[in-house]
C-alpha cells in the first residue's frame, strides 16, 4: 500500500502518525493519573477500624499499668539489692570480728568478758537480722517485677487475640474494597474500549483518523496496561475467570468474524469480474498485491509468471494488456506504465 502513497504523503502520514502518538501519551498520562487515584474514593481501612475498643483499651491499659509496675520494682529491686549487699557485708566483717575475738577469749577465758559476750552476740544477731530484712525486701521487689510481667503477658495475650480477630475483618475489608476499586477502574475502563471499538469500524480512515488512532492506543493500554495488574487475585480464580471470559468473548468475535469474512468472500467469488473490482478500493488492492495474494481471494499467486493473467483460485483478472500499445500491465493499474493511457475500466478509488 505504502507503494502507491507520493512521497509527501508517506510523509504527511508519518507526522500524522506522530500526532496520533504523541495524542495517545497525553490521554495515557490523564488515564494512569485517573485510574491510580481511584483508590482515594474509598476510606483506607485499618487495623482500628475492626478491632474491639473497649477490650483493646482495656489491655493496653493493663499493659501499661504493668510496664510501669514493672520499671518500678526493677527500680526498687536495684535499691533493694545494694542495701542487701551492705547488710551482708556489715554481717561478715562482724561475725569474722566476733570470731576473732571469741577465740581470743577462749584462751584467756576471763570471766568478766561474759557482759561483752552477749553484747556482742547480740549486735551480731541484730546485723543477721538486718541482713534477712534486706534479702526479704529484695524478694518482694522481685515477686512485684514477676506479677507485673506475667500480668504483661496476659494483657499482651489478649490484645493480640483482639488484633488477629481484627486482622480478619480487615483482610475481608479491603478484599471487598479491592474488587470495588477494580469495578471503579472497570467501569471507566469499558466504555474508552466500546468508543475505541466503535471509532476502530466507523471513523479508522476518516479525516480525523490520528485522532481515532490515538483514542484506541489510549483505550487499548489503559485496559491491558492500567487495568490488568489491579485485577483481584483471591487465590487467582478472579484472574482465571477474568481471563477465560475474556478469551471466550474475544475468541467468540473472531469466529464469528472470520465466519462473515469467509462467507463474504464466497459470495464475492460468485460475482462477476467488473463488480467485484468496482467493490476493491485500489490501495487495498495494490497492498494485496506487494504481498503476492490475489486481490479478490487473498490466497497465494505468482504474479511474475508471464502467463499468469487470471487468479488460478477465484478467476479475477491480474494481468491485462494496454488499449494504446498492447503492453501487458497489472489489470489493478489506472494507467499504463508503457505509455500513459489511462485504463479502460474504472475502480472504487481509495478514500
Amino acid at each position: 500500500m505504502s507503494k502507491s502513497l507520493r512521497l509527501s504523503e508517506k510523509w504527511f502520514r508519518r507526522g500524522l502518525w506522530l500526532v496520533a502518538l504523541v495524542f495517545a501519551g497525553f490521554l495515557i498520562g490523564l488515564g494512569g493519573t485517573v485510574v491510580r487515584n481511584l483508590p482515594q474514593v474509598e476510606h483506607r481501612y485499618t487495623l482500628e477500624d475492626f478491632i474491639d475498643h473497649s477490650g483493646a483499651a482495656s489491655a493496653r491499659d493493663a499493659i501499661g499499668s504493668a510496664q510501669s509496675t514493672a520499671q518500678t520494682a526493677s527500680d526498687a529491686l536495684e535499691q533493694a539489692e545494694l542495701k542487701r549487699k551492705v547488710a551482708q557485708s556489715d554481717y561478715i566483717a562482724a561475725r569474722e570480728t566476733f570470731s576473732s575475738w571469741l577465740a581470743t577469749r577462749h584462751v584467756t577465758e576471763r570471766a568478766d568478758q561474759d557482759s561483752e559476750l552477749i553484747a556482742r552476740t547480740r549486735q551480731l544477731e541484730a546485723l543477721k537480722t538486718a541482713d534477712r530484712q534486706a534479702l526479704a525486701g529484695v524478694q518482694a521487689q522481685q515477686q512485684i517485677a514477676t506479677d507485673a510481667r506475667q500480668a504483661e503477658q496476659r494483657a499482651q495475650t489478649q490484645l493480640r487475640e483482639l488484633e488477629r480477630v481484627a486482622g480478619d475483618g480487615l483482610r475481608q475489608a479491603q478484599r471487598r474494597q479491592e474488587l470495588r476499586v477494580f469495578l471503579y477502574r472497570l467501569a471507566l475502563t469499558l466504555p474508552l474500549l466500546v468508543v475505541a471499538g466503535w471509532l476502530f469500524a466507523k471513523q479508522r480512515k476518516s479525516t480525523y483518523w490520528p485522532f481515532v488512532w490515538g483514542f484506541i492506543l489510549f483505550a487499548l493500554f489503559t485496559f491491558f496496561v492500567e487495568l490488568v495488574p489491579y485485577l483481584p487475585s483471591y487465590g487467582g480464580y478472579v484472574r482465571y475467570l477474568v481471563g477465560i471470559v475474556i478469551t471466550v468473548l474475544v475468541g467468540r468475535q473472531a469466529i464469528i468474524s472470520l465466519t462473515r469474512y469467509l462467507e463474504r468472500q464466497k459470495q464475492a467469488e460468485q460475482m462477476p469480474d467488473v463488480q467485484r473490482r468496482e467493490e476493491l478500493s485500489y490501495d487495498l488492492a495494490l497492498a494485496r498485491l506487494a504481498k503476492g495474494v490475489c486481490p479478490g481471494c487473498e490466497r497465494p499467486v505468482d504474479l511474475k509468471d508471464p502467463t499468469n493473467d487470471f487468479c488460478p483460485h477465484c478467476g479475477i483478472g491480474l494481468h491485462d494488456h494496454c488499449g494504446h500499445c498492447n503492453t501487458r500491465k497489472g489489470s489493478f493499474a489506472k494507467f499504463c506504465h508503457a505509455c500513459g493511457t489511462a485504463a479502460s475500466f474504472n475502480m472504487k478509488a481509495a478514500e
